[in-house]
């Protein structure tokens, strides 16, 4: 039954990061994505006082009559955001998949992607904050709507810029705007900081990298046209299923013939040491990430949620595959 329950997580949390973080370049604008548009009364939220009307990833205008004080989160990148911005107290539901920061734990539970409306009602929100990657909820998000409450859709972010959108837009909503521009101005900084630590790796230099989504016996990993292959291009390393597109489902045996000099586990939250089963697997014991005990957990949270902590993921990320460089 516990495996059961580890490879359902591991399954779930695959297709939330399939879903949450697409193809593109971090940071440029993907032209088919819908990111919400900046308005006059987009603008004149940005003075952090109420009433605010604000444009959601939907299209839609939102008007906030004060400033909320009973806020919903429907995306664990969402709450996070919330909190990032010090609103964090006003949050008085979460969906089952929140678990950041700390306090979130104890916060009245809705559901899954498929949340539970009449949970949501019963907490009384001034506020509830959706996600554009779950609008197959649009009916219940009307419901919520006709009975007064606002709903701001949120932009499914495809790259960093989209990233700054959303911290803005709920910035604005919950009167948090000058924190949500301090937010984007310190990812932007650090962003730039691991750019130019990037740009001394040679060529002759870049590793090979495998990503491991999910672990034997169905190994996945990450190809073109997905974030983490973005960022691995972004740091100057080379990925080792860069071939081919999308998700991908190898065997063990063409797996092992990608020879990776960095093996990456995105799963350490779902699997106990995961590092020790990959450094106990026979048939990788001359592969040179294994020889050179050069395989590591990420957090796969900060990929695959939306917001400030992202820029956190990229710099572990980068200081795990070349830490004579990023780690000074």
């Amino acid at each position: 039954m516990k495996n059961c329950k580890i490879y359902f997580s591991l399954i779930t949390a695959f297709l939330l990061m399939f879903t949450l973080i697409g193809c593109g370049n971090m940071e440029s604008k993907n032209e088919n994505s819908q990111p919400s548009k900046q308005t006059e009364s987009d603008q004149q939220a940005q003075s952090g006082s109420f009433p605010v009307t604000v444009t959601d990833a939907s299209g839609s205008e939102i008007k906030i009559e004060k400033k909320p004080t009973r806020i919903v989160s429907l995306m664990p990148s969402n709450t996070e955001i919330v909190f990032a911005l010090g609103a964090g107290d006003s949050v008085v539901g979460v969906t089952e998949w929140d678990n950041y920061p700390e306090e979130v734990l104890e916060i009245e539970k809705v559901g899954g992607l498929d949340f539970n409306v009449e949970k949501v009602l019963s907490l009384k929100p001034d506020l509830v904050l959706a996600h554009a990657s779950s609008m197959q909820n649009a009916n219940d998000y009307g419901q919520i709507r006709d009975i007064g409450i606002p709903v701001i859709v949120v932009p499914n972010a495809q790259s960093f810029n989209e990233v700054y959108e959303s911290i803005t837009l709920i910035g604005n909503a919950v009167g948090a705007n000058q924190e949500a521009e301090r937010i984007i101005d310190d990812m932007k900084k650090r962003l730039d900081v691991i750019k130019e630590k990037a740009s001394k790796i040679s060529e002759d230099e870049m590793k090979t990298v495998w990503v491991e989504i999910m672990p034997e016996p169905d190994l996945y990993t990450t190809g073109k046209g997905t974030f983490i292959d973005d960022i691995l291009n972004l740091i100057h390393a080379k990925n080792a299923a860069g071939a081919y597109e999308g998700w991908i489902k190898f065997t063990e045996e063409d797996a092992i013939l990608l020879n990776p000099d960095v093996i990456l586990l995105t799963y350490g939250f779902y699997v106990e040491n995961p590092t020790e089963k990959v450094y106990q697997r026979e048939a990788w014991k001359d592969v040179p990430a294994v020889k050179n005990k050069q395989v590591f957990a990420i957090d796969s949270d900060k990929f695959n949620r939306t917001g400030p902590r992202l820029i956190e993921g990229v710099e572990e990320l980068a200081s795990f595959i070349y830490p004579e460089v990023f780690s000074k």
